[in-house]
C-alpha cells in the first residue's frame, strides 16, 4: 500500500437482528482511525427488529466520528451474500482496505488499528483476527467447549487438506486489501456461512499473503444463527472440492484461479514419469527437433542442453479451419506433439498435412501424447453423473477432442502412421500432492493397476510413430528407381 497518501479504509459492519448491540459497536470504533480516510458502511440484512433504525439514529444524531452509510437489504441475502454486497461497494468506491466487523459485538472494534498495520507495512493482502493463537484464550473468553473443539477439528482438517497453517479458519474478524478482492471471484461464492472458508481458499489459490493476529474472545447472549452440523459439512465439502479440483476430476468455477507465475509449481523439478521425460529419453544428441508441445519452454531447454537442434513452433489450435501443420517436416528427425492433438479442432487434417509435408523420404519420428478419457476416475465420475471440464487434467476446458487408447491409435493409423511404441502413463500425483511419500505411494499403486488394465487405469497415452510414405512419394520413388535401373543397364 502506498503510505504517502492517506489509505482509504472502509469499516464494513454486517448486521442482522442486532438492535441491542449495533450502536455500541459503532461507538467502539477507535477515533485513531481518523488519521486515515475512514468511512463506515452498515448493511442490515433484512432484520426483523429495529437494527436499521438504531443505526440510523446514530447517523442522524451526528454521534459517529466518521462518514457513515447505512443500507438495508429488502430480501435477506445470507451472511455470505451480505459480504458480497459490501465488498462490491468497497471496490466500486475505490477503498484500499475493507474491515469486516460484526454488528453483534462479538469481535472487538478496538483491535482495528492493530489489524490494519500489516497493510500499512505491506506485509499482507488479508489479515484475520484469530481467537486460537493464544492457547485456551477462546475458552476463557466464553467460547463454549463444543464450539472450541469443533473449531479446532475443522481447522486441522482444512490445514491438512489444503497444506496451510492457519490457527483458525472460522473467525469472522477479517480485513482484506481491496486489490486482493479484485483478484478473487468472491461473487461466485455461497451466500451461506461457509463463504468465509471459500474466500480463504480463493486467497490461497491466488497466491495472496494471509496474516493472522490474536484477538480477544467475547461471547455474550447474542443469538447464534449457524446450524453447526450443516456448517461443518459445508466447510469440509467445499475444502475437499477445491483440493480435488487440482486433479482435474471435479470443477467449480469459483476455484478456477490461476496461480501467478512466480508461485506456480515448477514441473521440471518434479520427478515422475510423464511425456516430457519419456521424449527426452528417446531423442539422441544432435537430432533436429520440431517442438510443438504444450510444455515447450522447459522441454526445449532440456533438449538443447543435450545438443539437440530445437525449433519451437507456435501453434494456435482452431485459429483456422484447415489446422495445417505449420512447417515442413523434411527438416526434422523428430516432431513433438505432447498434449497437443486434443486441442486441435481437426486433428485428422493436421496429421494428414504433417505426413504430406515429408517429400524427401527422410525418416521422421513423431512423439505424441494425450489424456486417456477411459481413465477409471473419469469413468466413475460419469457413472455418478459428473462430466466436469476443468482448467487442467483429462477434461481440460481447452480440449476439443477426447481419446481412448483405441481411438488415439486408430486416429494415427488412419492418417497413415505406423505405431512403433504405445505406452501407458500414471496420473501426475506430484503436481497435486507434492513430491513426497504420499505422491510416490499413489504413483506406485497407479503403476500396479496399469498392469491389470492400461485402458482403465492409465491417465495418459504416450506413442512414438512414423509417417508412412504417401502415394505421391511412392510414385515418385518408383519413377526414380526406374531411371536408376535403366541407367545401370
Amino acid at each position: 500500500m502506498n503510505t504517502r497518501k492517506k489509505p482509504r479504509i472502509l469499516i464494513f459492519v454486517v448486521a442482522y437482528n442486532a438492535e441491542r448491540t449495533i450502536q455500541q459497536v459503532i461507538r467502539r470504533i477507535p477515533p485513531s482511525l481518523a488519521e486515515y480516510d475512514t468511512e463506515i458502511l452498515i448493511i442490515d440484512d433484512s432484520s426483523r427488529d429495529r437494527t436499521f433504525e438504531k443505526a440510523h439514529d446514530i447517523e442522524t444524531a451526528g454521534e459517529c466520528a466518521y462518514p457513515i452509510t447505512i443500507l438495508y437489504n429488502p430480501v435477506n441475502q445470507g451472511y455470505g451474500g451480505n459480504q458480497k454486497i459490501g465488498f462490491h461497494y468497497a471496490i466500486e468506491h475505490g477503498f484500499d482496505v475493507v474491515a469486516l466487523v460484526h454488528g453483534d459485538g462479538q469481535y472487538a472494534p478496538e483491535r482495528l488499528p492493530d489489524l490494519l498495520q500489516p497493510f500499512l507495512d505491506d506485509e499482507a493482502d488479508a489479515v484475520f483476527g484469530s481467537r486460537m493463537m493464544t492457547r485456551f484464550a477462546a475458552l476463557k473468553g466464553g467460547m463454549p467447549l463444543y464450539k472450541y473443539a469443533g473449531n479446532k477439528i475443522l481447522t486441522h482438517i482444512q490445514n491438512w487438506t489444503l497444506g496451510s497453517s492457519l490457527t483458525e479458519f472460522h473467525s469472522g474478524y477479517r480485513l482484506y486489501s481491496v486489490n486482493a478482492l479484485k483478484r478473487v471471484p468472491f461473487e461466485r461464492n455461497t451466500n451461506d456461512f461457509h463463504f468465509d472458508t471459500e474466500i480463504i481458499i480463493q486467497l490461497f489459490l491466488a497466491g495472496l499473503r494471509v496474516k493472522e493476529l490474536p484477538i480477544p474472545t467475547f461471547y455474550g447472549d447474542e443469538i447464534c444463527h449457524v446450524n453447526g452440523i450443516k456448517y461443518a459439512w459445508d466447510v469440509i465439502k467445499t475444502t475437499l472440492v477445491s483440493r480435488v479440483q487440482r486433479f482435474g476430476i471435479l470443477y467449480d468455477r469459483k476455484f478456477d484461479i490461476p496461480l501467478p507465475a512466480e508461485v506456480s509449481p515448477e514441473r521440471k523439478k518434479l520427478r515422475f514419469e510423464r511425456p516430457q521425460t519419456l521424449a527426452l529419453e528417446r531423442i539422441p544428441a544432435g537430432a533436429a527437433v520440431a517442438d510443438i508441445s504444450s510444455d515447450g519452454e522447459h522441454l526445449s531447454a532440456a533438449l538443447a542442453g543435450r545438443g539437440a537442434q530445437v525449433t519451437e513452433i507456435d501453434l494456435v489450435p482452431g485459429r483456422d479451419e484447415t489446422s495445417m501443420f505449420p512447417a515442413s517436416a523434411d527438416a526434422f528427425d523428430y516432431v513433438l506433439l505432447l498434449d497437443v492433438v486434443e486441442h486441435l479442432r481437426f486433428p485428422e487434417r493436421f496429421l494428414d498435412s504433417l505426413r504430406e509435408s515429408i517429400t524427401t523420404g527422410r525418416e521422421v519420428k513423431v512423439i505424441v501424447s494425450t489424456a486417456n478419457i477411459g481413465f477409471a476416475v473419469t469413468r466413475l465420475a460419469l457413472l455418478l453423473g459428473w462430466f466436469n471440464y476443468s482448467r487442467r487434467g483429462i477434461l481440460d476446458l481447452t480440449h476439443t477432442r477426447l481419446f481412448t487408447f483405441t481411438s488415439f491409435q486408430k486416429l494415427f493409423e488412419q492418417c497413415g502412421f505406423r505405431i512403433e511404441e504405445i505406452r501407458a502413463l500414471p496420473a501426475p500425483f506430484p503436481l497435486a500432492l507434492g513430491d513426497g511419500f504420499l505422491a510416490r505411494t499413489a504413483l506406485a499403486i497407479n503403476r500396479g493397476l496399469m498392469h491389470v488394465s492400461r485402458r482403465l487405469f492409465a491417465y495418459q497415452i504416450f506413442m512414438v510413430c512414423r509417417p508412412l510414405p504417401t502415394l505421391g512419394s511412392l510414385l515418385a520413388s518408383a519413377y526414380q528407381t526406374r531411371e536408376q535401373k535403366i541407367a545401370s543397364r
